[in-house]
């Protein structure tokens, strides 16, 4: 994941999730609409399963409960959202809410974003 982030982010630091969007110009909450069946995909989402295990070790979170967490934050990525300012940060957090609600009323779970303000970027 640090490799890949170095490559494509230019950050050589490994990080959680990166998101690799198939239509890289969509607006936060516009869904594609595709001419062809090839064009069905959102993109690409990247784990850094062993950057979240750790993290989880070390602020004794679950290891399930943070996958899902940060592949809510891939797929906001895929759906056009970012968090470079602090109105797209709050943008993109109320989706990730969203979706990690409907997610925990359909589980149980009690999950919530991690994502931090937009000055301490992931």
């Amino acid at each position: 994941m640090q490799h890949i982030n170095n490559i494509y982010r230019k950050k050589n630091v490994p990080t959680d999730v990166l998101s690799f969007p198939f239509y890289e110009d969509m607006r936060p909450g516009k869904m594609p609409c595709p001419l062809y069946r090839d064009e069905l995909n959102l993109g690409d989402i990247f784990l850094g399963v062993e950057f979240v295990m750790k993290q989880c070790r070390e602020e004794s979170m679950d290891l399930h409960g943070a996958l899902t967490v940060v592949t809510a934050h891939g797929i906001c990525h895929l759906l056009g959202y970012r968090h470079e300012t602090e109105e797209e940060w709050a943008e993109m957090h109320q989706r990730e809410n969203y979706i990690l609600n409907e997610y925990n009323r359909l589980t149980g779970r009690h999950l919530e974003p991690l994502m931090k303000r937009c000055s301490q970027d992931r």
